[in-house]
Formats: C-alpha cells, structure tokens, sequence
C-alpha cells in the first residue's frame, strides 16, 4: 500500500483568497448570508447550500465569470448585451461575462445577485420538503 505522504501545499493565491479581480468577487460575495466559496476545478465556486450559483477562475489572467441564472433572468441578461449564453451549459441557465477589471466586476454584481436570490429560494424550498 502507498502512503499518502505530506500532500501539495495550498498554492499562496488559495490562503489569501485569490488575488486581482477574483479577491474583489470573493470579498463581496463572500458577505451575502449563506455564500460559501471553495475553489473546484480551477475556478472559485459559488455556493448557496449545495447550489452553485456562480463561478470565476483561479487563475488571474482568465475572466470568464460563469453565472446560472433563471430562464427569464438568463433571456434578460443576454439582450442587455452585457452575458453570452453559455458555450456548453447555456440549456441550464447558464451565461458567461468577461471580467477584466473593477467597473466590469460592479457591472456583474446585479446578474450575480439575481442568481444569488434565485439559487437562496430553491435552497430555502429543498429545505421545506
């Protein structure tokens, strides 16, 4: 049987909780009653109870922030110009926005919230039954 051994150290970026245009999303998301944030995949995850809800990269020079929204909210978002559907997951209520920098980060929080009550509403339901 193998050991397990020492395991990879926590990359700097994760101890301080990301870094540029990521630390700014996790610190205002990170507020909201209920969000927790882990990072999965290569990209920081958004949580309402076991529902993802949106998703940034670890990496700083990726922008791509993924957010699910509902099919009305979804439709809303993507004739305001501002998302894109999804390349893969878009059937989910799924759209993607370029975040470069702090204004395009504010601009987001609006869909971001919407996503936020959306996902805290079918948590709050699920949790009913």
């Amino acid at each position: 049987m193998r050991g397990l051994g020492a395991g990879r150290r926590t990359r700097r970026t994760l101890a301080r909780g990301g870094s540029g245009i990521a630390a700014e999303l996790n610190l205002r998301l990170g507020a909201w009653p209920g969000v927790k944030i882990t990072p999965m995949f290569g990209r920081w995850g958004y949580f309402v109870g076991p529902r993802l809800f949106a998703c940034f990269p670890l990496r700083s020079k990726d922008t791509d922030l993924w957010i699910r929204l509902s099919r009305d909210d979804q439709r809303r978002a993507i004739e305001s110009g501002m998302v894109t559907p999804h390349r893969r997951m878009s059937a989910s209520g799924w759209v993607e926005s370029r975040v470069e920098n702090p204004s395009q980060a504010a601009r987001a929080l609006g869909w971001l919230k919407r996503s936020y009550e959306t996902a805290k509403h079918i948590v709050e339901q699920e949790e009913r039954r």
